[in-house]
């Protein structure tokens, strides 16, 4: 019995220490998973950095640079030409955001090293072009057929960006300026510009090189005009002609200039803004002679002749801030027309061969004028003159630069109208004025809107 017993208990061991082994593998096994499980979050974290460096370098390298002229588009549309326009808030200028919507959240770059052309791209970010350097705050980028230098140009190229930043509510002050032309970027704009962009926005005029030593330049936030004042409404025009003249004088510091008081009849101020060269009166003397002549007839009228080209901004902001009645040579110097009060005259003056062969370009200060709100008085063409030495009667190559002569009786019987009709407004102006008890015009259009 106690054989049979012996026997058994030792069947049972065998079949333990068979099992043994099993066990073990099976807990190894069971052991083994728990530790993968416990590494698996810590094996995650330290690939992802790896993704993103790698989807980083997939979106760097799906970066691809455009020409930024590009020549089968139309002038207008060849400038960054794969985005399109938008006119927003209404009435404002055609212009594109960045980033914005439209470009998926993507940054503008530009590569525009000196001798080749300029080039761009749309990229995010956080995977700029490599060696791009971003530009932080906001950018004003310019595209206009014509150079920075002229000031009737150069002041349809600013227009859109004063209209739009005084939309913004001012706070919106570009930390640069980027300018193009045709395509080529420019690396100055003209003095006189460059006083009144700064007048307007506030704060001083810091113009792109591109010439960054790794590559291209990324704006964190631009705001492109490539059409100038296309799309520009009169009234947002109007509006934006207000607001630089306002900020011109407020930096220049030129107070409203009171128009008359205790019963004395409003001043009369007319201003001979003469030229020097092209297109200026052969006998400055004599024409100041006619208008200081008619001025004199009429109470309390005044007459200042003088130069732009020796005059600093501020002084001619100052001299048509006390201006009513405005007689100059057609040349840009007629710009200055933007810092007189609305309602105030311009009498032009051209050489022979302008109105038979300049076409539709020699009235723009007649179109500034109005939409200024000024009031353009007509314009005298110069009938007299010699012929053009070769026989061509181009205007570029033979009339543009020729001086101007004089009409002493057709300048007196002009001047005498448009003085009588510039006292006369003034005169109901002041007395409107008086009875509203306003003290400060053009006070609400230095506002934001």
């Amino acid at each position: 019995m106690a054989m049979r017993k012996s026997t058994t208990n030792l069947h049972y061991l065998n079949a333990v220490l068979c099992l043994l082994p099993t066990l073990l593998l099976a807990v190894f096994v069971y052991l083994q998973f728990q530790t993968l499980s416990l590494l698996s979050p810590i094996v995650q974290c330290a690939s992802q950095p790896a993704a993103a460096d790698d989807l980083v370098d997939r979106l760097r390298a799906s970066v691809t640079f455009l020409p930024l002229r590009d020549t089968r588009e139309r002038p207008g549309k060849w400038f960054i030409s794969a985005m399109n326009d938008t006119s927003e808030p209404e009435g404002e200028a055609k212009h594109l955001v960045l980033p914005s919507a439209a470009s998926s959240g993507r940054v503008l770059c530009v590569s525009a090293p000196p001798g080749v052309d300029a080039a761009y791209a749309l990229a995010w970010r956080d995977a700029l072009p490599r060696g791009a350097a971003l530009r932080t705050g906001l950018a004003f980028v310019s595209e206009s057929f014509y150079d920075y230098k002229n000031l009737w140009h150069g002041l349809a190229a600013l227009a859109p960006f004063a209209s739009w930043h005084a939309r913004s509510g001012c706070r919106a002050r570009p930390a640069r300026w980027a300018l193009f032309q045709r395509g080529a970027a420019r690396m100055e704009m003209g003095g006189w510009l460059t006083s009144l962009a700064e007048a307007t926005t506030g704060v001083d005029m810091v113009i792109e090189t591109f010439r960054s030593p790794a590559g291209p330049v990324c704006f964190e936030e631009a705001v492109v005009f490539r059409r100038n004042m296309d799309g520009l409404s009169r009234e947002r025009l109007r509006a934006a002609y207000d607001f630089m003249r306002c900020r011109a004088r407020a930096r220049c510091g030129v107070a409203d200039v009171p128009g008359g008081g205790g019963g004395e009849p409003p001043a009369l101020r007319v201003t001979l803004l003469f030229r020097t060269g092209a297109r200026a009166f052969k006998n400055e003397t004599a024409v100041a002679r006619v208008f200081q002549r008619e001025c004199a007839r009429v109470a309390g009228c005044t007459v200042t002749t003088a130069h732009s080209d020796n005059m600093t901004f501020c002084d001619q902001v100052r001299l048509l801030g006390s201006t009513d009645v405005l007689v100059s040579p057609h040349g840009a110097q007629l710009a200055n027309m933007l810092f007189m009060e609305r309602n105030s005259s311009v009498m032009e003056f051209y050489p022979l061969g302008w109105r038979q062969r300049a076409r539709g370009g020699q009235f723009i200060f007649r179109w500034m004028a109005d939409r200024a709100g000024m009031r353009p008085e007509g314009s005298w063409w110069d009938p007299h003159g010699e012929p053009c030495p070769d026989g061509n009667p181009d205007i570029l190559s033979c009339y543009k630069s020729r001086q101007i002569g004089l009409d002493e009786a057709y300048f007196a019987k002009w001047a005498a109208t448009v003085f009588a009709a510039a006292k006369e407004r003034k005169t109901i102006a002041v007395g409107v004025r008086a009875q509203a008890g306003e003290r400060e015009r053009g006070r609400a259009t230095c506002e934001c809107s």
